[in-house]
């Protein structure tokens, strides 16, 4: 049996026994733990409720303020009122409003006038975009901290911008620019390429909106056009062929003489256009290398001359005609692409093609052209525009039109320029006289128009004076006009439509001109002049203020004329053409005021 445990008797003995329990197990003291925690809840409670007081200051005092940390185009609104916020951004933003604003477009630096391009800022809805104050603490405890860009809210006459940008055209779009070879005399010179570029006005005007108020350039997008040659491919064309083929003359060997055609000359007829693989193909002028070695081959050739009417003792007889002998460019230079692409020497031989007369001697003997079919004379010219008249005479004599051919007397002179020895005379401009180079052309017009009248050539257009000239018969007369480059504005034009050819000749007297066509006569013409009405009365109008001329005027009026057409054999009416003619009326000039 266990033995029962043996218990102390004595005070000591119990103490003794009794002390080491008391030190394995302390006394427990619960009142000082509950004191710690309830300070904690104290501060705790003290610092949450400032804080909610701080909050609900700020969020008092903020109430209707634009938010912290806004910035509008780099300007700092945060926490002003809305009414400083837009004083200050008036006095930092829109004094910018006045300045041209930057622009670029691909490598294009430009400027746009704000006003002109009907761009201005809206405030209050710049303002409306930076918010209200966020009721969130955390959102606004960090607002201290941080900041947040606010875009300037814009507004634009739409059709002001658009049509600003699209002046910027000029400046922005560009066409490409190919990579190629251009001579400096003979030295060959390379042309970068360049891509082209074209403004897209529509995103553009998205640009200048978001953009212009920033005090930074803005960036245009623009449409890029790329190039198909390359830098590459323009240096590998000038080494493999410009060089080389600038490198020394060719020489072109003809039957009895040579011509040399120096780098100069060759340089002056290369071009390098793009080709296939985006590389440079380079084609040779034939006509520009014709024109460098044709005037040394020139005593190798024989010029060739169609048959001419020449009129002797005042009748036609015909002067014959020579066949031509000249070098035929085209073959003779088909070699010359590839012969350039090597240096050292180059050489060709001409190769000649014989050039029949248009108008052989035969041909113009069968041409009919035996007796007078149509004429007519004028007279009454200043000596000045009997110059004229006698040069462009002279010019049209001898002239042969071929059955089925237009003449035209334009298209036969060319230009009648001081070059070709015309000289200024008198004319009628705007009613009034005046002065011009080639003046009084218009009555060898008219007079050779009557010519081709009374011969039945068909007309195949000309155009009356604005003006009536006394002188000329109504409805039954022509002008003409040329440019002063010699292009055509106003012409005469007749066609023969005869089987038989026609021969014009002229004969020119100080005071008159006559105009005589040769061929086989098939009509005889007569003209009835048409009754003139629907008079118009003259207008005055102030003269020049120097070599003024006072003038009277005259009557605008309308008129016709009818060609009657007899079967030259029989008699028999063939045709009959009519043609109205309305005449303005010439202004009663006054001078002096």
């Amino acid at each position: 049996m266990p033995q029962e445990p043996v218990w102390p008797t004595t005070d000591a003995e119990k103490t003794d026994i009794l002390e080491p329990v008391t030190d394995v197990i302390p006394p427990v003291q619960p009142k000082r733990p509950r004191r710690a925690l309830r300070r904690a809840g104290i501060v705790a409670g003290s610092v949450l409720g400032v804080f909610v007081a701080l909050y609900a200051v700020d969020l008092l005092v903020s109430q209707g303020n634009v938010p912290r940390g806004v910035t509008v185009a780099g300007v700092d609104v945060g926490g002003l009122k809305r009414a400083e916020a837009e004083e200050r951004l008036r006095d930092q933003i829109e004094p910018r409003l006045a300045k041209p604003v930057a622009v670029r477009a691909g490598a294009v630096n430009a400027t746009i006038e704000p006003a002109r391009a009907g761009l201005r800022l809206d405030w209050a809805s710049t303002l409306d975009q930076a918010g209200t104050q966020p009721v969130n603490p955390f959102t606004r405890f960090a607002s201290f901290f941080t900041s947040r860009e606010v875009g300037v809210a814009t507004r634009a006459d739409k059709a002001q911008l658009v049509n600003t940008l699209e002046n910027l055209r000029p400046q922005v779009d560009r066409h490409p620019v190919e990579g190629s070879i251009r001579f400096d005399g003979a030295t060959p010179v390379p042309v970068e390429p360049e891509q082209g570029q074209q403004l897209r006005v529509d995103d553009a005007a998205i640009a200048v909106l978001t953009d212009w108020a920033s005090g930074r350039p803005v960036t245009l997008p623009v449409q890029q056009t790329p190039v198909a040659v390359s830098a590459e491919a323009v240096q590998t064309a000038l080494a493999q062929l410009a060089q080389p083929a600038v490198s020394g003359p060719v020489l072109i060997h003809g039957d009895g003489a040579d011509a040399t055609v120096q780098p100069a000359a060759i340089a002056a007829a290369l071009r390098f256009e793009p080709a296939e693989g985006g590389t440079l193909a380079m084609k040779v002028d034939n006509g520009k290398i014709a024109e460098a070695a044709g005037p040394q081959l020139k005593s190798t050739e024989k010029q060739g001359k169609d048959a001419q009417i020449v009129f002797t003792g005042g009748r036609p007889t015909v002067e014959e005609s020579v066949d031509g002998r000249g070098v035929d460019w085209n073959p003779t230079l088909e070699p010359l692409p590839e012969l350039l692409k090597r240096a050292g020497e180059r050489e060709l031989t001409a190769k000649y093609v014989d050039t029949p007369a248009k108008v052989t001697t035969e041909q113009a003997k069968q041409l009919g052209i035996k007796e007078v079919i149509g004429e007519f004379s004028t007279g009454g010219f200043a000596a000045d525009s009997g110059i004229n008249i006698r040069t462009v005479a002279q010019k049209v004599d001898g002239a042969i039109v071929k059955p089925g051919e237009t003449f035209s007397l334009n298209g036969f002179t060319g230009p009648r320029g001081k070059a070709q020895g015309y000289v200024e005379a008198g004319v009628i401009e705007n009613g009034a006289p005046g002065r011009e180079v080639g003046g009084g052309i218009s009555q060898f017009a008219t007079t050779l128009y009557n010519a081709s009248y009374f011969a039945g050539l068909k007309d195949a257009g000309h155009r009356e004076h604005s003006y009536y000239i006394s002188r000329y018969p109504a409805a039954r007369e022509a002008t003409v006009f040329q440019n002063p480059d010699g292009s055509s504005v106003i012409d005469l034009k007749f066609t023969n439509d005869a089987g038989t050819g026609v021969a014009i000749q002229t004969i020119w007297t100080p005071s008159s001109i006559t105009v005589k066509l040769w061929g086989t006569k098939r009509y005889n013409v007569e003209s009835v002049p048409g009754e003139r009405g629907n008079f118009v009365d003259p207008a005055p109008k102030p003269g020049p203020a120097e070599n003024c001329h006072a003038s009277n005027g005259a009557p605008g009026f309308t008129t016709s004329d009818t060609r009657i057409l007899r079967d030259a054999s029989t008699g028999q009416i063939v045709r009959t053409d009519k043609r109205t003619v309305h005449y303005n009326p010439q202004p009663k000039i006054i001078c002096g005021g």
